[in-house]
């Protein structure tokens, strides 16, 4: 089997021209997680760089309370990214032929 480096440069290329219209399509994801009931919502964009946090009034009325809401609004949020980011990044690396997680800065489910 003979590899032309040429190839191999050029492909690496389109990769990296990939990526970065990848990091622009990440930017634009925007999700929210939602706890509570709705009481607590988290919004957070592909890159996991929270945008916005809503919380009802009464939710402040017991702290703990707010943190837990907080917490599983903002870890519903990061569920729902990962499984947005992680389809972009497959349908990126399968335009390349690679297999599925190949492609570095995925975010595989439950990491």
């Amino acid at each position: 089997m003979n590899i032309n480096p040429f190839d191999i440069l050029k492909n690496a290329q389109r990769l990296q021209e990939q990526m970065g219209n990848l990091q622009n399509k990440l930017a634009a994801i925007i999700v929210t997680g939602q706890s509570g009931g709705g009481m607590v919502e988290v919004d957070i964009n592909g890159r996991m760089e929270v945008l916005a946090v809503r919380i009802a009034p009464e939710a402040a009325e017991d702290i703990r309370m707010l943190q837990d809401l907080t917490a599983a609004a903002f870890n519903a949020a990061l569920e729902k990214v990962r499984d947005r980011t992680g389809a972009e990044m497959g349908n990126l690396a399968s335009g390349f032929g690679l297999p599925p997680g190949s492609v570095p800065g995925g975010f595989p489910a439950g990491q």
